[in-house]
């Protein structure tokens, strides 16, 4: 990523002045791609609403990797665990996808769509802006859904969390409230250090 010494500051100071609210903060090296790719979604008025979603998935998934995060009262709302897909790796992901059926993750900017009510209940689309990478996310079915096996018992009894077929699955307690911040026009990214993404991305890239 090369950003111009200006918006470094910019993003370093927005991280700096964080809340967090009891919570734990994301790396600033994740956070500082997330809201480069926030700030031009923004100018490009694809984005309505400042709330940005960062799911860190070079963490394990033994640990919370999403935030919420207003970014007008720069404050983290919510800090929890996410789960990744099957085929994306076990406890750590490290194999990512946007072909349909891989059961893998896909890295990225998407832009938060509608809720619908679907075999996990209440969940929320996705619209995957990078083609090639993550474009086919609708088509796919990939969503913010509630599962069991997003949880602390689940990682006690089986040594690491339950893993989706692609989505960014999380506790079933906190479901509808994250569905119904992030919703209609919230910025959503999943980061991975990945060399092959990272120069491929346009919205990380000055």
């Amino acid at each position: 990523m090369s950003l111009n010494g200006d918006e470094e500051l910019n993003i370093e100071q927005v991280y700096h002045n964080l809340h967090s609210e009891g919570f734990g903060l994301p790396r600033l090296e994740s956070f500082k791609m997330a809201l480069q790719g926030f700030n031009k979604l923004k100018t490009q008025g694809l984005v309505t609403k400042n709330i940005l979603t960062l799911i860190d998935f070079s963490l394990s998934a033994n640990v919370k990797r999403l935030w919420v995060i207003d970014l007008d009262a720069e404050t983290v709302l919510l800090h929890s665990l996410v789960a990744h897909g099957k085929n994306t790796g076990d406890e750590y992901a490290n194999s990512f996808s946007n072909k349909a059926e891989s059961f893998k993750s896909s890295l990225g900017f998407y832009i938060t769509a509608e809720v619908y009510n679907g075999k996990h209940g209440k969940s929320l689309r996705l619209d995957g802006l990078e083609k090639g990478i993550n474009d086919n996310a609708r088509n796919r079915a990939v969503v913010v859904h509630g599962a069991n096996y997003v949880s602390d018992t689940f990682i006690q009894n089986n040594k690491r969390l339950g893993r989706s077929l692609g989505c960014p699955a999380v506790p079933l307690e906190i479901t509808d409230g994250l569905i119904d911040t992030i919703k209609n026009k919230s910025c959503l990214f999943i980061y991975y250090p990945s060399v092959s993404y990272l120069r491929s991305s346009k919205f990380i890239q000055s």
